[in-house]
């Protein structure tokens, strides 16, 4: 196991090829988590902070070094469905969605078995469970021969980390290893089904509109007192400037943003803006970054984007997007992150 610096870790950092992981790297990040120990890495959705899921001490780290709730509960990663079934029962829908998007961006949840520790999912009697197709998570999960419960790996509330540099800004010291296998693809989490009832409990990186070309589901909406679901209960990816979303018609969202800019500007904040488009706030007296001109551009871009202006603003505004597709979980960081200061205009 890693040294300890005084109160913080010896963070180890392992550059990693994305496409084609070296074996030996791989064997020694998975001898961190045989051991008991954290260890990050990418999946094709965002940074995962991972830990062997059936040892209870090691899940009660993640916790630890990310400040999270302890009943906020953690989604377990698998390779193959052999292992899925040794920790959890699949019914029809579940083993129906996961021969279509088993390995993907899609965590159903299920009930689970009792080799599985009440730390993972919060004491409830259901496991949430997903097979990412990043090949450095899949052969790392391989590699240590033990399913991985895998929170974003970032301190909690805090913006979902995409690249290795932002598991580092959060974590650096607090965790074993890092595994840079560089920027993820997709830049949102997973979508969470709930098979026990059919609902989406969380949108995410596999579009709503698939997952209904086979299972009939609805939307999860509203407020929870348990949450079987990352993502349902606290705020969540919210950086610590205030952050402000105006949507609907976007001349209308443009002409919005540039007025409230005006008025921070001249009360003497920093303003950061979000922005699909740089053209229309050149004039600004404001940081703009260009979050991208498709939604899956958007999409990989939302959290490097808010950790970016978080570091040069003192209030982010951010245009909002259509909830088609993937725009759906867009919309959802960006109504978790802003605390209520979501508006329609």
């Amino acid at each position: 196991m890693r040294k300890r610096m005084g109160k913080r870790m010896q963070t180890e950092i392992l550059k990693v090829d994305p496409k084609n992981p070296e074996k030996e790297k791989l064997e020694k990040a998975a001898e961190v988590i045989r051991e008991g120990g954290l260890v990050a890495f990418p999946t094709e959705t965002v940074y995962g902070l991972g830990a062997n899921a059936l040892d209870k001490k090691a899940v009660t780290k993640i916790f630890r070094a990310k400040q999270r709730p302890m009943d906020n509960p953690l989604i377990v990663h698998i390779s193959d469905m052999g292992m899925a079934r040794r920790i959890a029962e699949l019914n029809e829908v579940a083993e129906k969605l996961a021969k279509e998007f088993f390995p993907g961006p899609l965590t159903l949840v299920v009930p689970k078995k009792e080799v599985v520790p009440a730390e993972v999912t919060a004491g409830l009697d259901t496991v949430a469970i997903r097979m990412p197709s990043h090949p450095i998570a899949l052969k790392l999960i391989e590699a240590a021969k033990v399913p991985i419960a895998a929170p974003s790996a970032n301190l909690a509330g805090k913006p979902s980390p995409t690249k290795a540099e932002h598991v580092i800004e959060d974590l650096y010291g607090r965790i074993d290893l890092i595994i840079d296998g560089g920027e993820t693809n997709i830049g949102v989490e997973s979508t969470v089904l709930d098979t026990t009832t059919l609902e989406i409990l969380r949108p995410g990186g596999l579009p709503i509109e698939e997952i209904r070309k086979l299972v009939d589901v609805k939307v999860f909406k509203g407020k929870v007192e348990v949450a079987k679901s990352p993502g349902m209960k606290y705020r969540h990816y919210a950086p610590d400037a205030e952050l402000i979303v105006f949507y609907g018609k976007r001349d209308d969202v443009v002409e919005k943003i540039k007025k409230l800019s005006g008025e921070l500007v001249r009360k003497g904040l920093r303003v950061g803006i979000a922005a699909t488009n740089l053209q229309p706030y050149s004039e600004l007296n404001a940081e703009v970054i260009e979050l991208g001109n498709s939604i899956e551009e958007v999409a990989k871009n939302l959290f490097s984007c808010l950790r970016e202006l978080d570091k040069k603003a003192d209030v982010i505004i951010a245009e909002g997007v259509e909830e088609k597709g993937i725009g759906l979980a867009v919309m959802n960081r960006l109504m978790k992150a802003s605390a209520g200061k979501f508006y329609r205009v």
